[in-house]
């Protein structure tokens, strides 16, 4: 009878473990970007690489649930980091590459919180009105407590920093690098597209 309690706690051990790893699991995205810094010949394929991205939605439900819902859409693929500033962040989500576009989505209501810009922070990039994110977004190369409660927190890079840190620098740079996929875990929930808006440019704050 011990046996068969200690049997039935191990398994309901289990399958709860289970659960809450498939909820973690539901703010994990993989996203592949290309490393361009190591080709030398112009007719090359860039090599690739994975990042492991964690997504905040404690911090930023309201972002959190579009950038889910753009990922889901294959929205990412093939945009190119055209804003990468040395010591400072790689910004990407601009479909037209130019720093002036953005999805079809609605713009987001600012989800501004005491959370740092640390190394690997993922945050929003926005005109000068607060309530401008859309899709572009900008990651750290490392702090940047000057932007804190100015920009929306949405996540952090969980692995594949090293990655980041080899993104062709410009604004734009001459042979950028690009996003090849996004994809959402298994366990993520997908969201229907809210409608059409305006597109109005997403800037980041000068470094200096």
């Amino acid at each position: 009878m011990k046996i068969i309690k200690l049997l039935y706690i191990f398994i309901l051990l289990f399958l709860t473990n289970g659960e809450i790893m498939a909820e973690n699991n539901d703010n994990i995205i993989t996203m592949v970007i290309t490393q361009n810094e190591k080709v030398t010949d112009p007719g090359e394929d860039s090599p690739t690489a994975s990042v492991i991205i964690e997504l905040f939605p404690d911090i930023a439900p309201n972002h959190v649930k579009q950038i889910k819902t753009l990922v889901s859409e294959g929205f990412y693929d093939g945009i190119i980091f055209h804003r990468v500033i040395e010591g400072f962040m790689a910004q990407t989500g601009d479909p037209t590459g130019t720093g002036m576009g953005g999805s079809d989505l609605p713009d987001i209501r600012a989800e501004f919180t005491p959370t740092p810009f640390e190394r690997g922070t993922l945050g929003m990039a926005r005109s000068q009105h607060p309530d401008s994110a859309n899709s572009q977004f900008f990651i750290c190369f490392q702090e940047a407590s000057f932007l804190n409660n100015q920009y929306t927190v949405f996540g952090r890079v969980k692995e594949g920093m090293e990655f980041i840190d080899k993104i062709v620098r410009g604004e734009p740079p001459e042979f950028p690098d690009k996003i090849v996929s996004i994809r959402l875990s298994e366990n993520c929930l997908l969201y229907t597209s809210p409608s059409p808006r305006d597109k109005r440019q997403s800037r980041m704050p000068s470094s200096a």
